[in-house]
């Protein structure tokens, strides 16, 4: 994806932002296993890098701290929509791991921008 902003970048970080919050709201069962603790705060992270990724570069004219502030949030509210879903808990370490991945998304990102900065 290399036009930034444009629209299969935005179809791509909502439909991630999506697809991610009904993952994570998904009773268990129907979820496969879980390898090892570590693995779930690797997926948290992972899944958050994306969507900082995509978000910065479907939106490049927001605000770093606007686009941080909405995926921290969104992170929040999984994290309290799953503890009141009866089948899912909330854990304040998922929030921490969402948050370590937008910082890795971000980073990447800023490489990416470095990059074609060189190049042109």
């Amino acid at each position: 994806m290399t036009v930034q902003g444009g629209g299969l970048t935005r179809l791509a970080f909502w439909g991630l932002a999506v697809a991610l919050t009904v993952a994570s709201l998904t009773p268990v069962e129907h979820l496969p296993p879980l390898v090892f603790d570590l693995w779930d705060k690797a997926q948290h992270a992972l899944g958050f890098a994306a969507l900082a990724l995509l978000g910065s570069l479907a939106y490049p004219l927001w605000r770093e701290a606007a686009l941080v502030a909405g995926l921290l949030a969104h992170g929040a509210a999984i994290e309290w929509a799953q503890a009141a879903t009866g089948w899912r808990h909330g854990d304040l370490a998922d929030w921490v791991a969402d948050g370590v991945g937008v910082a890795l998304g971000l980073l990447i990102a800023r490489a990416m921008r470095r990059i074609r900065t060189v190049r042109a």
